[in-house]
């Protein structure tokens, strides 16, 4: 099994060092991981334990467990769709894309931000039963706790809601659709 952390194109040095830390990677090898990379963004973090760290890929082992830490790719749709597990910092974007991959996500706010958007939004929908919410803190127990089977999968995309909302909002009256409505 293979675990994904991103923290996008943010810097979130805390997730990252949790995430490289020997209580994290422990609990990802109990539960069956074998590797995880780490897309660090801007994140700091000490390559120097790492094998032939390079500008911007760096790799190591521990206890058994591949891990692998780099900056940035034009995409992470490939990373996403290669997981298991997804832990993410609480970007809107990235938590819909992994959502709407139908992939189990653990979302870590960042409380270094000025307002608190990003734990309001993991926090609603991990409400929904979406995704996990956890602290860079508790990261670890929420892993060790995460049954991926209790996740409620995330509607898909419905464009013709969309449509008929600007079209009432418009003006615009499709007569079969309101008979069949009621109106």
């Amino acid at each position: 099994m293979h675990a994904f952390v991103t923290v996008g194109s943010t810097r979130f040095d805390a997730l990252v060092h949790k995430a490289l830390s020997p209580p994290f990677l422990d609990v990802l090898r109990a539960k069956g991981y074998r590797s995880i990379d780490v897309q660090c963004g801007n994140s700091d973090f000490d390559p120097s334990s790492f094998d032939l760290p390079a500008p911007d890929h760096w790799h190591r082992t521990h206890d058994g467990l591949d891990v692998n830490v780099w900056r940035f790719k034009p995409s992470l749709k490939d990373d996403y769709e290669r997981a298991d597990l997804i832990v993410s910092h609480a970007g809107s974007g990235t938590i819909i894309d992994v959502l709407r991959l139908g992939k189990p996500l653990i979302v870590v706010p960042n409380p270094t931000l000025l307002d608190n958007h990003q734990e309001e939004l993991s926090d609603a929908l991990a409400g929904l039963g979406h995704l996990k919410s956890s602290t860079v803190a508790d990261l670890p127990q929420a892993i060790e706790k995460l049954d991926p089977s209790k996740l409620v999968p995330f509607p898909q995309f419905d464009g013709s809601r969309f449509r008929e909302l600007l079209d009432d909002e418009m003006g615009y009256v499709d007569h079969d659709h309101a008979r069949k409505n009621g109106r």
